[in-house]
């Protein structure tokens, strides 16, 4: 693997999309080739497990939520994200497995080594070289989707306590992995996140 494959994590309403955007225009300012990419959603296959696992309108249990999503990223790193790294390219991919470990191992209680295993399995143990936690306290997340005037997808929709679950998940694996994670306060200007994570990206780069 000769490329960088950065990971952007964080609860619905954390700023994901915006830095994932802000860093690939700055990397391509650069002179370097990016790839950004999503789970789900990332590929055709993707497309259609994100509409079943976030627009789906009836029941989908936590078990399958889970093989579906690891699923849509065996299929995603296989065709996208590894042919990227092999190229050289910088991959920009709003989440990846750490999500699952927060939203079904913790937030629908699956277990977080069940499904860190079969994540890893399913991307033959594929791991970030930097993954950037954008940390918000899940209210203040909660008003900027109000903000947004659309309608909730199926983990958006969930309770107070089930995003509550995922932050302390998201925060207990950042400090477990300390050399791979970032984390940012999310809270803080669009620009000032900006600048933390182009700090860690070059450190990387050189």
């Amino acid at each position: 693997m000769t490329g960088l494959f950065v990971t952007v994590e964080g609860g619905d309403g954390a700023g994901k999309s915006t830095q994932s955007r802000l860093l690939e225009e700055w990397l391509v300012a650069q002179g370097r080739r990016v790839v950004r990419t999503r789970e789900p959603g990332g590929t055709e296959v993707g497309m259609l497990v994100r509409d079943i696992v976030l627009h789906h309108r009836g029941e989908v249990a936590p078990r399958a939520e889970a093989l579906l999503y690891a699923a849509d990223r065996a299929h995603h790193v296989e065709t996208v994200v590894r042919p990227a790294l092999d190229r050289g390219d910088v991959v920009i991919q709003d989440r990846y497995l750490d999500s699952s470990v927060a939203y079904q191992g913790a937030g629908r209680v699956l277990g977080r080594q069940e499904v860190r295993d079969l994540s890893l399995w399913a991307t033959e143990g594929l791991l970030p070289d930097l993954t950037v936690l954008l940390d918000l306290d899940p209210a203040a997340a909660r008003v900027r989707l109000d903000a947004d005037d659309k309608p909730f997808d199926r983990l958006e929709s969930e309770k107070a306590a089930f995003h509550t679950r995922v932050r302390s998940e998201f925060l207990a694996l950042a400090e477990a992995e300390p050399g791979r994670f970032l984390v940012v306060d999310a809270a803080q200007p669009v620009d000032d996140i900006a600048a933390q994570v182009r700090g860690r990206v070059t450190a990387l780069l050189s």
